[in-house]
C-alpha cells in the first residue's frame, strides 16, 4: 500500500482522515486496547448470553478500526461504548426474536407464558363441561344447528341441505339455539349474584 505524504500534519489534528496504517495501528494499540477490561465488564453485564460476548468484542473492533479509518474519533472511550451499544442493538435486531438472555428481567417484556397455568386448565374444562351440558338441554333442531355451524363450522346452506329445511329455518334455529344457550350459562351467574 502506498502511503500519502503527511504534509501539514500538524495542522490537521488528531482527526486527519489521511492516516497511514501504523498510525491506525499505533492509535488503536494506545487508545482502544486498554478499554478493553471495561469494554468486556459492560458487554457482560448488558448482554446476558456470555458466549457472545467474545464475538460482540471483535465486532464492535472491527467497527471501530473501520470507522477509525474514515475519521479519527476526538475520544475513543466514548465512541468505543457507543459503537458497543450499536453492535448489541443491531444483534437484537437481526434476531427479530428477542432472546431470553437478553432480557434479564422477563416482565419487561410483558409477554405471557403460552402454557395455560393448572387453574386455567381445571377452569377450561369446567367450562367446556357447562357448555356441553346447555347444549344438551337445547331442543334437537337447534342443537343440531348449533353444532354444524358453530362447532363444525358448516354454512347455513349446507345445514339446510342435511336437515332438509330452509337456510332461512336455520337461521331462525341458530338464533334461538344462541340465545338459549347464552341464557343457560349466563343467566345462571346473574341468578347467583
Amino acid at each position: 500500500m502506498v502511503e500519502k505524504p503527511d504534509t501539514n500534519r500538524e495542522d490537521a489534528g488528531p482527526r486527519a482522515s489521511a492516516m497511514s496504517m501504523s498510525d491506525l495501528d499505533a492509535w488503536f494499540a494506545r487508545e482502544v486496547l486498554p478499554l478493553e477490561a471495561a469494554l468486556m465488564q459492560f458487554l457482560s453485564r448488558n448482554w446476558r448470553n456470555a458466549s457472545d460476548i467474545a464475538d460482540l468484542r471483535q465486532d464492535i473492533y472491527v467497527r471501530v478500526y473501520e470507522a477509525a479509518q474514515k475519521e479519527m474519533p476526538l475520544s475513543a472511550k466514548a465512541f468505543v461504548f457507543s459503537i458497543a451499544r450499536h453492535v448489541m442493538v443491531d444483534r437484537v435486531r437481526r434476531e427479530r426474536i428477542i432472546p431470553i438472555e437478553a432480557v434479564a428481567d422477563l416482565d419487561s417484556l410483558g409477554a405471557a407464558s403460552d402454557e395455560p397455568g393448572p387453574d386455567r386448565d381445571v377452569i377450561a374444562r369446567d367450562e367446556l363441561r357447562k357448555l356441553q351440558a346447555a347444549i344438551d338441554r337445547l331442543p334437537p333442531r337447534c342443537r343440531e344447528v348449533v353444532i354444524g355451524k358453530r362447532i363444525q363450522g358448516l354454512s347455513r346452506h349446507e345445514i339446510a341441505a342435511q336437515m332438509g329445511i330452509a337456510p332461512d329455518t336455520v337461521s331462525a334455529h341458530l338464533t334461538d339455539g344462541m340465545c338459549a344457550l347464552a341464557d343457560m350459562l349466563y343467566g345462571e351467574e346473574e341468578k347467583r349474584s
